[in-house]
């Protein structure tokens, strides 16, 4: 065994001993619920999503619902869901040229609370920001379709990073 190998090795031991304290802390974000009722998936099954206003909110709505509950069993909700959404369109590139606008930027911001139909405070509350680009052409239809399929990658990547931060708050808080 050369001189870098052990190193190596003396390195991976190191590390493994340092990580063994860390063994039980990890806990998965879909497994089982601490206080043994239930998981996850269930308690995300049982959100109900206010209808958020316009296209962008029909977009996003529709990925939530798929992505709480995407088995389609009806199961009767338990808590509500409030979104508001804040979209804005920049141009930064502009043709030289024509002095037309050659792509934009489409900047979503959702701010969102989570309730309990019990009532009472929103039981956890947060603020998620996305940002999708696309190219402008001077087909009028291809712009229009590509801000469109912008708005659609935004909804998608919004629904995600608030289905995975409900169930992280879920799997913190043990359930219900």
């Amino acid at each position: 065994m050369s001189f870098a190998d052990s190193k190596r090795l003396r390195w991976a031991f190191c590390l493994l001993l340092l990580s063994a304290p860390l063994a039980g802390c990890i806990q998965p974000l879909y497994g089982p619920l601490a206080n043994g009722g239930g998981s996850v998936a269930t308690e995300m099954q049982a959100i109900g999503i206010e209808p958020i206003k316009d296209r962008l909110g029909h977009y996003l709505e529709n990925e939530l619902i798929f992505a709480f509950n995407g088995t389609g069993s009806r199961v009767p909700p338990r808590y509500r869901l409030y979104i508001s959404l804040a979209e804005t369109t920049s141009s930064p590139l502009l043709d030289t040229v024509t002095g037309i606008a050659s792509s934009a930027n489409v900047l979503v911001t959702a701010t969102f609370r989570l309730e309990s139909l019990a009532g009472g405070e929103p039981i956890y509350k947060g603020t998620a920001t996305v940002l999708a680009s696309y190219d402008r052409t001077t087909e009028r239809f291809a712009s229009m379709r590509a801000a469109r399929d912008a708005e659609i990658r935004d909804a998608e990547r919004l629904a995600d990073e608030i289905r995975t931060r409900i169930a992280a708050f879920f799997a913190a808080r043990g359930g219900a």
